[in-house]
Order: C-alpha cells, then sequence, then structure tokens
C-alpha cells in the first residue's frame, strides 16, 4: 500500500488518474502488472479500481440500479442480493430504490465505494477518500481501507489527512510540483512532508 501526499498542486491527482489510465502520460511508460494500456486498455482497466474526490454517477438511476449498470459494463451476472449486501456494507442499505440526484455528498462517496467493491480490482486507486465525510464515514473509510489491505488489494491513496494515512498504509511517497522529492515508510511520510514544503 503506497500513501501519496503532498502540497495542493503537487501533481497527486495526476498521478492517480494516469494509473487509472484516464489520462496519459506525456513522457515514460506504465504498465499495469505488465501490460501497457495502449495494448489492451480494456483489460487493464478491469483490474483497477478508483473512487475520487468527483464521485461520477449517473444521477438519475437509483443506487440499486448503477450497481446493476456497474456489472453490466463489467461483465458480471446480475444479482439484486449481492448489490443490496454491498449497500448494506457502506451504510446505504434503505437507499437501494432512490434517485442518486437525491444524495448527499457523503452518501454519493459511499455508493462510490459500494461500485468499488462490486468490481473487486486488483488494484485500488483512492484519490481524497475522506472528502465529504462526517466522523462515522471517515471512520467507515479506515475499516474499507484495512479490509482492502488484508485481502492482499494493491492500494495507493492520495490524501491531505496525512496523519491517518500514514497509520493506515505501509509506504509513502511525497510530491512536490510533479517530483518524487521523497519515499519511504508511511509513518515518516507527514515528518517527510513538512521537511519538503519547508525547502
Amino acid at each position: 500500500s503506497l500513501l501519496v501526499v503532498g502540497p495542493n498542486g503537487a501533481g497527486k491527482t495526476t498521478l492517480l488518474r494516469m494509473l487509472a489510465t484516464t489520462l496519459t502520460p506525456t513522457s515514460g511508460d506504465l504498465k499495469v502488472y505488465g501490460v501497457r494500456p495502449e495494448d489492451d486498455l480494456m483489460g487493464v482497466r478491469r483490474r483497477l479500481g478508483l473512487v475520487s474526490h468527483r464521485t461520477h454517477l449517473y444521477d438519475d438511476l437509483t443506487a440499486s440500479e448503477l450497481l446493476a449498470v456497474t456489472a453490466s459494463i463489467g461483465g458480471f451476472s446480475r444479482d439484486p442480493h449481492r448489490d443490496a449486501s454491498l449497500l448494506g456494507r457502506v451504510g446505504l442499505s434503505l437507499r437501494g430504490p432512490d434517485v442518486i440526484r437525491g444524495f448527499s455528498a457523503g452518501m454519493r462517496k459511499r455508493l462510490s465505494f459500494a461500485r468499488l467493491l462490486l468490481q473487486d480490482p486488483d488494484i485500488v486507486l483512492l484519490d481524497e477518500p475522506y472528502g465529504q465525510l462526517d466522523v462515522a464515514g471517515i471512520e467507515f473509510v479506515d475499516g474499507l481501507i484495512q479490509e482492502l489491505i488484508e485481502s492482499r488489494k494493491t492500494l495507493v491513496m492520495s490524501t491531505h489527512q496525512v496523519d491517518r494515512g500514514a497509520r493506515l498504509l505501509k509506504q509513502g511517497l511525497v510530491l512536490t510540483s510533479g517530483r518524487m522529492r521523497w519515499v519511504g515508510p508511511a509513518a515518516e511520510a507527514p515528518d517527510a512532508l513538512a521537511e519538503a514544503m519547508a525547502r
């Protein structure tokens, strides 16, 4: 697991978007499990899951319909019982028939996590996963991150909640102005970030 930290504009979201294959690198070579996205884009994307500060949900669908569409796109069978279980897991058990347009920002974030769990990717990319969440939501994300790590997912997270990420993840990376400034244990990332910003 990797914690990515840095000041605003450091390139954290850009890095995660490149890893998610939604942004093409201007130089260098990106491979996911040895495969370049341009050689097998859909195959690579099936192994990736991204939850970002922009939830990108279909506002006119219900929560249950969103999961059904996600399953269809991903080539999974339709399973209302599985979808209901996922909604319960993220704290939205009674919201399946509700239209997403009426969801609060926190509910939308929780639904994004339900979609991620349905996709069951090998690599989980989290861009500011704590944004728009209350205390209960933040604790939910902490628990989910621990579950994903225990299930041996590769996890890359960018967050301004550096201390929280440092407690949960294994490795740390400090970015400033689009460049790597430090790599080491995540527990040391808060001090490394403070030092990098003081320069």
